[in-house]
């Protein structure tokens, strides 16, 4: 593995982060304070993200994406995530992958739209009853002839109210396994306005303020098989083969963060004085620092190398799992100290900082728990011994 980067590299991570100090920096107080994400601003700045080449850098070059490596994608996402989430996620956007898996026409419908910035997508798997366990979800598909009917509620769903379209997991059946019957899960396209579809504002949120959950409910919601992604009875499938590097990004945007928390942990050190002398010579100070650096170090490394073996097609869900696991465990520790650098003003809105401690807290949640990621790797580490 080489650990330099190329000189394309280099300017992709100049033009972002250059982009999300000059664009997105200047309005994240605005977002903190008042929740709101106006969306003028959105147009505004999806505009000039289209502009730059930075608008769906996450997709294939043949279908008007960037057609970025993994690695490369990884840290264009490790830029943004300096920035408040609701401006780098919905400003910048990243259509999800999972739409490359429509057919010729779901794409033209859907995925290409979304590309050029004129739709946006939502995914909606978790329900009240079912979050780490998909499996457990009561919301039903049930077919009617040519078509399907959907019925329950899901919840959590990000930036639902934005979106034109949701991108919809639901209980299709039921199939025989080793631990008695589970549930077969299918795939929908629910196109916002279809009747029996409503959505919901959602809860407020400690993290990631101006970023939107919603509450969706199917009321005999009436689809067309056309709307089915993937193949029936195979939601599942397709989700792990289009979402499985979701959890590297999150590992990024966590990097990026806690590069900002470390980077104004740092300054303050060097500047405020306290006892005649710099903070930062205090061992108190200085130690935190250094651990703060060498957990910041060791999630960069392991995120980058799982995003380097999932371009080899080496990745294991192991790698994954130890990841996200770090990063966004390393960003609570690295969001705390950095508080408690800067005392009082740390928990000021003056800084970034108390915003980064919030946010931080939602990542060891949403797109597999800390607990999840811990199962999955002392799952591949006992399964050789037959455990």
């Amino acid at each position: 593995m080489d650990f330099g980067l190329s000189e394309e590299q280099k300017l992709i991570v100049e033009t972002t982060r250059a982009f999300v100090e000059n664009e997105l920096y200047p309005h994240e107080r605005e977002v903190e304070r008042t929740g709101v994400l106006r969306r003028d601003l959105i147009e505004e700045i999806k505009a000039k993200a289209i502009e730059a080449g930075l608008y769906a850098a996450n997709m294939p070059a043949d279908v008007g994406g960037a057609g970025l490596d993994t690695v490369t994608w990884l840290l264009y996402e490790k830029e943004l995530g300096r920035a408040n989430y609701a401006l780098h996620w919905t400003c910048v956007a990243r259509p999800s992958n999972i739409l490359l898996a429509g057919t010729p026409e779901q794409r033209e419908k859907y995925l290409f739209p979304c590309i050029r910035g004129e739709k946006w997508d939502c995914l909606a798997m978790t329900e009240p009853g079912a979050g780490s366990d998909l499996r457990g979800m009561k919301a039903t598909a049930v077919q009617d002839g040519d078509d399907w009917v959907l019925n329950g509620t899901k919840h959590f769903i990000s930036h639902a109210d934005l979106a034109d379209f949701a991108i919809v997991f639901m209980a299709s059946g039921e199939e025989e396994s080793a631990r008695g019957k589970r549930k077969k899960i299918t795939a929908f396209f629910v196109d916002k306005g279809t009747k029996g579809f409503t959505v919901r504002d959602g809860y407020r949120n400690v993290s990631h303020r101006g970023y939107t959950n919603a509450i969706l409910e199917f009321d005999d919601c009436r689809l067309p098989a056309s709307q089915v992604l993937g193949e029936v009875h195979k939601g599942f499938e397709v989700a792990n083969s289009w979402l499985g590097a979701t959890r590297l990004q999150v590992g990024a945007t966590c990097l990026g963060r806690a590069e900002r928390a470390l980077g104004h942990a740092i300054e303050y050190a060097a500047q405020r004085q306290q006892f005649g002398q710099q903070i930062g010579k205090f061992q108190g100070v200085s130690f935190k620092l250094a651990d703060m650096a060498t957990e910041l170090k060791a999630a960069d490394l392991m995120v980058f190398e799982a995003g380097w073996k999932y371009d080899q097609g080496t990745v294991t869900d192991q790698d994954m799992a130890m990841a996200k696991l770090k990063a966004t465990e390393m960003l609570a520790f690295v969001a705390d100290e950095a508080i408690q650098i800067h005392g009082g003003m740390g928990l000021m809105d003056d800084l970034p900082l108390e915003r980064i401690w919030r946010d931080a807290r939602v990542e060891r949640i949403w797109e597999g728990t800390s607990e999840i990621q811990r199962h999955i790797i002392s799952r591949s580490l006992l399964r050789p011994f037959g455990a």
